[in-house]
């Protein structure tokens, strides 16, 4: 995650430099994770440069951001402008887009709905994020930390606090070799990666945990899912037990960042003959075409975003 090469930051309606991008150290968001945040990827098309799903993305972080009681002071459709134009100004591609909703004002106490609720968008170059050669295979391990139940920390969210179990596991596979963790639900079900979801292939049907996984629904897991039902795959959403993933044919990881990663080895076990199966890399062709902008099918998925010739206008706070 190249954070550090930040070009120019999207700070509630105006353009900065990273350098001049600051929050105090007693915002609210930063000592209690009140906070929430999309992650968007720009590709780039022969006919120029793209977003992925750039409206579905705004939608999920307005929802997310209501879940916490975070009124955001932009529409949607200036949010989408917001993005398109931080994306535009900064001319990256591929890249990675990261919206962010916090509450910025000094604020200690963990009750707070006062604070000034901003947005930020940064967009940076985008490498893959679980390695060069993950195209071709990672190993994951199984992690023994939990995914938090969503009656205590809503699923569908995309909030910070959210992710510090991810944090947990995710740091704990990669001091013992791996690329990534997969995590269990509290009942002992597969539920997904740190910062992906996960399908597995067995008898020639996908199957994925569904929303009881207390799962993020994720975008790139849905785009997927139209994908393989349009090749002609059978889909089925469940929960699915340790032994159905370490026996499966085929699995893989999916995420805007992560895009889509097939598993080679869980926890020393291999999947399948330890390469990409078949299924995976059907859809694999397809996604990646979709995002260069060479499948129609999915066309409207892609937001263009045209070159910058004027400054970003500033939006209007509701």
């Amino acid at each position: 995650m190249l954070a550090n090469e930040a070009g120019k930051i999207w700070m509630n309606g105006s353009l900065v430099e990273a350098a001049e991008a600051k929050v105090s150290v007693l915002a609210h968001t930063l000592h209690y994770g009140v906070g929430v945040f999309e992650g968007i990827r720009g590709y780039s098309t022969s006919k120029g440069g793209v977003i992925f799903r750039l409206r579905d993305h705004v939608k999920r972080l307005i929802l997310s951001a209501k879940v916490y009681k975070m009124a955001i002071p932009y529409s949607e459709d200036e949010i989408v402008d917001a993005v398109v134009g931080t994306q535009a100004a900064n001319d990256i591609y591929p890249s990675y887009i990261r919206p962010i909703v916090y509450r910025d004002g000094p604020a200690l106490g963990v009750k707070n709905l006062t604070t000034k609720v901003s947005l930020a968008i940064a967009a940076i170059p985008a490498k893959k994020y679980l390695g060069e050669k993950s195209d071709n295979g990672i190993r994951a391990k199984l992690s023994p930390f939990r995914k938090v139940r969503s009656d205590s920390l809503p699923a569908m969210s995309k909030a910070v606090g959210n992710y510090l179990g991810s944090y947990l596991a995710g740091t704990d596979a990669q001091q013992d070799g791996y690329e990534e963790a997969v995590l269990l639900d509290s009942n002992g079900y597969l539920a997904e990666g740190s910062g992906e979801n996960i399908f597995v292939v067995r008898g020639g049907t996908l199957y994925t945990p569904g929303p009881e996984g207390d799962i993020l629904l994720g975008i790139t897991r849905d785009s997927v899912i139209h994908i393989a039902q349009d090749l002609g795959f059978p889909v089925v959403q469940k929960t699915l037990s340790v032994g159905e993933l370490l026996t499966a044919e085929e699995a893989f990881f999916t995420g805007t960042y992560a895009e889509i990663a097939p598993i080679r080895e869980i926890s020393h076990y291999v999947i399948g003959n330890g390469k990409p199966g078949p299924m995976t890399r059907d859809i694999q062709d397809v996604f990646y075409k979709t995002v260069r902008g060479e499948e129609p099918r999915y066309a409207e998925w892609l937001h263009p975003v045209p070159p910058l010739a004027k400054p970003v206008p500033r939006a209007s706070r509701r």
